[in-house]
């Protein structure tokens, strides 16, 4: 095994030990706003230690000291999220039961545990890379697709990766090459510790008694398509058949989420909306004293279960074609003004007020217009899919899908867009969507649009 398998797990205990440390000297000074006393810091550092080890033992059982871990960082905020919520009971429980260190922290506790879980997704996805073993990690990738290619000339050519994929075996030449002489002596003669491999292929299945001897070798075997998720933030096309939607992707409403969503929602969009009504007659005399036309249109889109909703927009082209452009035939330009409206967009404020509705969640797939809706599931397999949800405001495609199709069919680029919906209909989470509303805030301010 190489020094990143053998010293990671040791640099993250003792990194997550000195931040739980550190965290605590920081909320004593902060709540006392003072530099803690000696007996201050007694009272409080005796108790802690002991649930700083119960918390390290927390880490250990949510994987957080493994090796795959480690590799696929996107996960982490999900996982340190779930950790610190275990966290926080055992601690309630460990204070409230236990009242044998006569102190009851309830504001200390509240504030170290959000201090903590701050430095210690910092510390994961920014300080071991700094500090931790340089070498990366010697692995073999075993596939076949135009997504094997990618992942590796990706991983390979930047180096805030931590794989370095020495070799990558074709699954559609297997036949071809010698495992035991060519893979198998270059795994031990190339230190190779990891091997990412398509599982889904069922070309794979005659070398698997081979790999299988591997685990005795310490080695690490991780799908191929993880790692790409990972790397890409999307979901790859080579991998969408019907098992993987049966085995991912379920119509059975996430209750909880859904529900502190919708008041999320609620809330935000009328502060939101309120606080925008003072844009509003800016935004009107502007487009009247452009071309004196109407201040506002309704357009016709797919919502969710793929029912039509109507969404209210200022109007920033010359006339509201309500998607009549998808067939060639009818000619409509962005205005002067209505370019500004959509660089920054503003033209899109009125759909708080189809949040409040309910007809669209400020995250989410973007919704179409019914007559592209129509077009792309006729060419795209599995299109309909995202209206299993409520499309948004703004989603995951918006941030990392470069190749947005603009004002007709692109079937190429709708495809790589839904590639994206995907991910965020598999892994949606309310910790996914503060993401995606604050990388949306990011874009607005640095005007580089969606």
């Amino acid at each position: 095994m190489t020094a990143f398998n053998k010293k990671g797990p040791i640099i993250l205990f003792i990194g997550d030990a000195i931040i739980f440390f550190v965290s605590l000297y920081a909320v004593l000074l902060i709540r006392y706003r003072t530099i803690p006393s000696g007996e201050l810091l007694q009272n409080h550092l005796v108790p802690f230690s002991i649930l700083f080890a119960v918390w390290i033992l927390v880490f250990f059982i949510a994987g957080l000291y493994e090796n795959r871990t480690i590799i696929l960082k996107n996960r982490l905020p999900g996982i340190i999220l779930r950790t610190q919520i275990i966290n926080t009971v055992l601690a309630i429980a460990f204070f409230y039961f236990i009242p044998y260190f006569g102190i009851t922290p309830k504001t200390n506790l509240f504030i170290y545990l959000v201090i903590s879980a701050f430095f210690i997704l910092l510390w994961r996805i920014y300080g071991y890379s700094l500090i931790g073993p340089k070498r990366k990690q010697n692995a073999i990738l075993i596939a076949s697709s135009e997504e094997m290619k990618q992942l590796r000339d990706t991983v390979n050519l930047h180096n805030h990766y931590n794989i370095n994929f020495i070799s990558s075996v074709d699954l559609d030449a297997i036949r071809s090459v010698d495992f035991q002489e060519e893979i198998i002596k270059r795994i031990y003669a190339e230190d190779v510790s990891l091997i990412a491999i398509d599982f889904k292929n069922n070309k794979v299945e005659p070398i698997l008694p081979a790999l299988y001897n591997l685990i005795f070798s310490n080695i690490t075997f991780i799908d191929m398509y993880k790692i790409y998720e990972d790397v890409f933030d999307r979901i790859p096309l080579s991998l969408i058949t019907y098992s993987w939607f049966l085995e991912n992707i379920s119509h059975t409403p996430k209750a909880t989420y859904d529900f502190l969503k919708r008041i999320m929602d609620i809330f935000i969009a009328i502060f939101l909306g309120v606080i925008s009504l003072v844009a509003y007659p800016f935004i009107i005399a502007a487009i009247k004293m452009h071309d004196g036309g109407k201040v506002f249109i309704v357009q016709e889109r797919i919502g969710k279960n793929g029912l039509p909703m109507k969404i209210y927009k200022f109007r920033t082209m010359t006339a509201n074609d309500n998607g009549m452009y998808a067939d060639g035939r009818t000619k409509n330009t962005v205005t002067r003004v209505g370019a500004f409206l959509r660089r920054t967009r503003l033209d899109e404020l009125p759909q708080l007020w189809n949040v409040i509705a309910g007809d669209i969640s400020l995250i989410g797939p973007r919704p179409e217009l019914p007559s592209l809706v129509a077009q792309y599931e006729k060419d795209i397999p599995y299109y309909g899919i995202r209206h299993l949800i409520k499309p948004g405001l703004s989603g995951w495609a918006q941030l990392y899908h470069d190749n947005h199709p603009h004002h007709g069919v692109a079937i190429s680029q709708t495809k790589e867009k839904l590639s994206y919906d995907l991910f965020y209909l598999k892994n949606r989470s309310l910790l996914l969507d503060l993401t995606i509303a604050l990388k949306t805030i990011k874009k607005l301010l640095s005007r580089s649009g969606i």
